[in-house]
């Protein structure tokens, strides 16, 4: 099975790019956590999910957004220490 974070992969196609929803694992493995504790904020609504019907799946896109979220809630509690 072929890798999706560009290098090349014939399951998803040179042309196609990488695939816009991941597995919540997936999601976990790429920022370094781990799988309940991705569940939980998929579920709390800090990364952003679709259910396709019965798989809950993480927009690949969003979880960029999440980290510059969490950089940003840092730097605001570093400066009211």
């Amino acid at each position: 099975m072929g890798d999706w974070n560009g290098e090349s992969s014939s399951k998803w196609g040179a042309d196609l790019g990488p695939p816009v929803l991941i597995t919540v694992e997936q999601a976990a493995a790429q920022l370094g956590i781990g799988r309940t504790r991705t569940y939980q904020l998929v579920l709390a609504g800090r990364i952003q999910s679709v259910k396709i019907r019965r798989r809950r799946l993480v927009v690949r896109a969003r979880l960029e957004e999440f980290v510059q979220l969490l950089l940003s809630e840092q730097v605001g509690e570093c400066a009211t220490s």
